[in-house]
């Protein structure tokens, strides 16, 4: 299986957080798995780092680079799918996700309810 994981998987992740479900933790830590984190995903992250809406570990590069994820990087491509995408969501940052997901071909591992409306690419991580 292909998963992109969604910004908040990500996080939780990172910080081996109680909120990440076994099953997502299981989907991730599958070495059959091709695990993909999104520039969108770190775009949104430093963004709201910078604008002082979250907080980010001080050691959070070295805990994203010791993982064995593959980078996403946001292609043209995605963005068109983006215009393609029926409006159940209005977060720019989730819908370039969906966006780059479904243009991929991957799985996306989110814990946003909302996103299952977009098709079975997506998996809920509960």
């Amino acid at each position: 299986m292909r998963i992109l994981l969604d910004t908040r998987i990500l996080l939780w992740w990172l910080a081996d957080s109680p909120s990440l479900s076994v099953r997502a933790r299981e989907l991730i830590a599958n070495p059959e798995h091709a695990v993909f984190v999104s520039a969108v995903s770190l775009w949104e992250i430093w963004l709201k780092q910078s604008l002082g809406k979250l907080r980010l570990p001080s050691d959070f590069e070295e805990r994203l680079a010791g993982e064995s994820f593959e980078r996403l990087p946001l292609l043209a491509a995605h963005a068109r799918e983006v215009a393609t995408l029926p409006w159940r969501h209005r977060d720019p940052f989730d819908r370039m996700l969906i966006a780059q997901a479904r243009a991929s071909g991957l799985s996306f591992l989110t814990a946003d309810e909302v996103t299952a409306a977009y098709g079975d690419f997506v998996l809920l991580a509960r």
